[in-house]
């Protein structure tokens, strides 16, 4: 488990800009030390607990120190695969859902970090379902990773257009996917 963090760390666990967790920083409110020889903030795990609570800001991304991914795919093979190498991973806390209806859901709920959706699901698409995240402004920080078959380009802009964070065609290598999913969440790629 982490026990120091860096700025943009305890921004993506406070769910705020790394410019506020700074000025927090540097105005004493948030405690921490500087790395000896450079400008490089920390901030040990205790410190951000307890700036959490006095702020009213939910500490259950710290405690659990994973990260929250929503996988939504109709084909329950691919589904069980993709949550197989995120849980191998060791640093996700993983939900699934078949259809747009339950995804709708299950993000109000669980919030997470990054959503990895099917474009094609039974009831509503892929893009819907990014227009509904992003209408949200509670939800302006999750990662959206969409994955289809179809290779369209104007289809695969549109989705960004959506709010797709990235696109990645069927079939790919789930490894790719965990290399995407790290990027999105600015996390260190762990390579077996």
């Amino acid at each position: 488990m982490k026990t120091v963090f860096t700025t943009g760390e305890a921004a993506k666990i406070c769910k705020v800009s790394q410019q506020t967790i700074i000025r927090c920083f540097d105005s004493g409110q948030l405690k921490g030390f500087r790395v000896p020889g450079s400008r490089f903030r920390r901030i040990p795990r205790d410190v951000l607990f307890k700036f959490m609570k006095d702020n009213g800001i939910p500490t259950d991304a710290l405690e659990s120190g994973r990260r929250k991914a929503l996988i939504v795919d109709d084909d329950p093979e691919l589904v069980d695969l993709i949550t197989d190498v995120l849980d191998a991973d060791g640093r996700f806390e993983i939900r699934t859902a078949n259809n747009g209806f339950d995804a709708g859901m299950m993000v109000k709920e669980y919030h997470p970090d990054i959503i990895v959706l099917d474009v094609m699901l039974p009831d509503i698409n892929g893009k819907e379902v990014c227009q509904r995240v992003r209408s949200d402004s509670s939800l302006d920080d999750v990662k959206i990773i969409c994955i289809s078959g179809m290779v369209e380009r104007d289809k695969i802009d549109e989705l960004k257009a959506s709010g797709a964070n990235e696109f990645l065609q069927k079939p790919f290598e789930v490894e790719t996917l965990l290399g995407r999913v790290c990027r999105q969440l600015d996390m260190e790629t762990v390579s077996a």
